[in-house]
C-alpha cells in the first residue's frame, strides 16, 4: 500500500507539472500483449490506464476481462478470471469490486480518476445524486458484476456516459447502446 501511495503522489505530480517533452513511453510485455489482444495501435494513453489499473485495482488486466454495459435502468461493470482456476484473479475482483460498491455509495469516485488520470464523466452528477442511485455486488463464477441502477434521468445520463467513457478508455469493445438486461 506504501508503493502505491508513493506511485500515485508521484503520478499527480507529473499530472500538475508544466508540460514538457515527455521520452517515448516503453511497452511493458504485458501492456504489449493487451494491445494485441485488443487489437489496439500502440497508445501510451491506454498503456497507462492498464498499468495504473493493474495497480489500483489489484489483479492484471492480462488474466482478466472487463466489460462495461449499458441498461435502460442503468448499467454493470464486470470482470472475470480468463482462467477459471485462476482463484487469486477471482478472488482480487470480487474484493475490489466490494470496495468499489461502498465508495461508490458513498459518492466517492477516487478510484476511476486514478485509473484514467481524469474523472470520468459523469461522476460528477453521480455524486451529486448519490441518493438516487443504487449499487450492487453480484458475484459471478469466474469474478463479479457491479449492478447499477437508478430511477432518475440525470442521474442514468450520468450512468451512461461513465459506461461509454469506461468502454472507450479500457478499449473493451463493448456496445455504447442500451442493452437488455440478461
Amino acid at each position: 500500500m506504501k508503493n502505491l501511495s508513493a506511485i500515485l503522489v508521484l503520478a499527480f505530480a507529473a499530472l500538475l507539472s508544466p508540460a514538457q517533452e515527455k521520452p517515448k513511453a516503453q511497452t511493458s510485455p504485458i501492456c504489449l500483449m493487451h494491445l494485441q489482444k485488443t487489437n489496439s495501435t500502440e497508445d501510451p494513453h491506454h498503456e497507462g490506464v492498464v498499468q495504473r489499473g493493474d495497480e489500483v485495482m489489484g489483479f492484471s488486466h492480462e488474466k482478466t476481462t472487463h466489460h462495461f454495459r449499458l441498461y435502460a435502468d442503468g448499467g454493470a461493470i464486470e470482470a472475470e478470471a480468463n482462467d477459471a482456476k485462476d482463484a487469486a484473479s477471482r478472488d482480487q475482483i470480487r474484493s475490489h469490486f466490494g470496495h468499489i460498491v461502498t465508495m461508490f455509495a458513498a459518492g466517492n469516485f477516487s478510484a476511476p480518476m486514478l485509473i484514467h488520470a481524469q474523472n470520468p464523466p459523469g461522476t460528477e452528477t453521480l455524486k451529486r445524486l448519490q441518493d438516487a442511485m443504487q449499487y450492487k455486488l453480484e458475484t459471478t463464477e469466474k469474478g463479479a458484476r457491479i449492478r447499477i441502477t437508478t430511477k432518475d434521468p440525470d442521474a442514468l445520463r450520468a450512468v451512461h456516459e461513465f459506461m461509454r467513457f469506461q468502454i472507450s478508455d479500457h478499449q473493451t469493445g463493448d456496445s455504447l447502446d442500451m442493452t437488455k438486461v440478461p
